[in-house]
């Protein structure tokens, strides 16, 4: 598992860097998916943050979303998947885990940065809700490991049972669903961070 995350951490900066040095006024086949891959999370962020917030936070938002995307998708890639024991990084808890507090720490700094006083007041007005406050603000990065971690972790398990039990027809339908199933969970994990960011940087 930790060798498919490095070979998936250098994949994306190797694909960024031919990206950026090869940059045209009229692009490339690479160059038009990256830039139409670019405007579609912009757009979606846009409607979640508004304007001003997205541009302010999309380099965090969008790594957050690709990196997760990527390492979904590694159970399609031929060789890979738990059905040759390389499974998906997303399906291990270690790195959800690990995800959700690299999450929260930059929740916290992003608020901070927004203005101290207003992240203060979001936690002590009124002051006797401050226990639960805190309590919430601990509960989001692991609610958010825990459902990126059973949903991908699962889906991997019933596709390797299906696999065991019928190899041929039914597991590829699977997969097919999983193409579909994976997007939509790194969506979802993107716009509830999206959410909880625009909430914690909101200032009176």
């Amino acid at each position: 598992m930790i060798l498919v995350l490095w070979a998936i951490i250098a994949a994306l900066a190797l694909v960024s860097l031919i990206v950026r040095r090869k940059l045209k006024e009229r692009p490339g086949k690479l160059q038009n998916i990256i830039e139409s891959a670019v405007e579609k999370i912009e757009d979606f962020l846009t409607d979640l943050l508004g304007k001003e917030k997205s541009g302010r936070y999309y380099t965090f938002l969008a790594t957050v979303f690709v990196f997760i995307l990527a390492s979904n998708y590694t159970s399609f890639i031929p060789g890979f998947g738990i059905i040759h024991g390389l499974e998906a990084p997303t399906s291990s808890l270690s790195v959800t885990l690990g995800l959700g507090i690299c999450t929260f720490v930059l929740l916290q700094y992003y608020s901070v940065k927004a203005g101290f006083r207003n992240y203060v007041r979001r936690f002590t007005k009124p002051l006797f809700l401050l226990p639960l406050m805190l309590l919430d603000e601990f509960v989001k990065p692991v609610s958010l490991s825990l459902r990126l971690y059973g949903n991908i972790f699962g889906e991997e398990t019933v596709t390797k049972q299906l696999y065991e039990i019928f190899p041929i027809g039914l597991p590829a339908f699977m997969m097919l669903l999983s193409l579909l199933f994976s997007f939509i969970q790194a969506v979802v994990y993107t716009m509830l961070v999206a959410i909880y960011l625009d909430e914690a940087t909101e200032t009176e």
